[in-house]
């Protein structure tokens, strides 16, 4: 096998030149990256995964991912997938990997998968959690880069506030701008769940876009703290361009904690499905 050159091409299918497609379920702590995407000459997951699996199988590999997360934000369910000519054994490559990554990336899992599966448009939903803490000393010290500390809340106004974006709506209010992105999502599930000081509001959608699940939670959080009503927060998604007055929610206490897909021999048809969706407004954000 060559030496790893990471100016190559990546692998494609040619006769005797198997290509495999690898599903990889990955957690990691987002405070010292600069979000998912690969960026030149910044820290990034996708450009440290990228390049320890390229040393490892010594060909280029290149990740496409579930959700593009933000700058500081965690994921303890991300999933990503890549597709290699390497002679894989998954559970010697996971061990492999756990000495090749800084600690704060995990790939816990590693799987072959059908080539019709992708990480990205094969998705059909995406689970976030908001992790805060109403203790009047603030975040546990260990759990200082996952939870944000906040002043008691009114949780009934935040639940009843929660309850008015349930369904498919146009969240351009709660959503950073991008060219010819749509705004258009089902919000599945807005939760709230209290355990003494610590406060969890659980989101799930069929896809986010930019900054969504932050500003969701900044808006609902103003409600809580008595700055706003319920009602506001519904009338914001009468609002067809990003709101000023929704505050986004700092970016250490979200976590992309899991992704939905379908059974094998749904995956061309939800494949060909969000891609139609995707081609009517190029450059929308499956991340937050």
């Amino acid at each position: 096998m060559s030496e790893y050159d990471p100016g190559a091409p990546v692998p494609r299918d040619e006769p005797g030149h198997r290509i495999t497609r690898f599903r990889l379920d990955i957690s990691y702590d987002g405070t010292d990256f600069t979000g998912w995407a690969r960026q030149p000459g910044l820290r990034t997951v996708q450009g440290r995964l990228e390049e320890s699996l390229g040393k490892v199988l010594r060909e280029p590999v290149q990740l496409t991912v579930a959700g593009r997360t933000d700058a500081g934000v965690h994921a303890e369910g991300q999933v990503a997938h890549f597709d290699t000519a390497a002679d894989v054994d998954p559970d010697k490559l996971i061990h492999r990997m756990a000495k090749f990554l800084p600690r704060d990336v995990r790939i816990a899992g590693i799987r072959p998968v059908s080539t019709e599966f992708d990480a990205r448009f094969s998705a059909i939903r995406r689970h976030y959690v908001y992790r805060l803490t109403t203790a009047p000393y603030g975040a546990d010290p260990l759990a200082a880069r996952s939870v944000v500390g906040c002043r008691p809340v009114d949780l009934e106004a935040m639940r009843a506030a929660s309850r008015t974006l349930l369904g498919l709506h146009d969240f351009a209010a709660f959503c950073r701008r991008r060219e010819g992105a749509t705004t258009i999502r089902e919000l599945q599930r807005y939760e709230w769940v209290r355990d003494g000081h610590r406060l969890d509001a659980y989101v799930s959608a069929d896809a986010f876009c930019w900054s969504m699940v932050r500003s969701l939670v900044g808006a609902v959080l103003a409600v809580g703290e008595g700055r706003r009503t319920p009602e506001w927060v519904a009338g914001l998604l009468e609002e067809r361009q990003r709101s000023s007055s929704v505050t986004v929610a700092p970016a250490h206490g979200l976590s992309l904690i899991g992704v939905d897909y379908p059974a094998e021999s749904e995956l061309a048809a939800r494949n060909a499905q969000t891609r139609e969706v995707r081609s009517i407004a190029p450059g929308g954000c499956c991340g937050d």
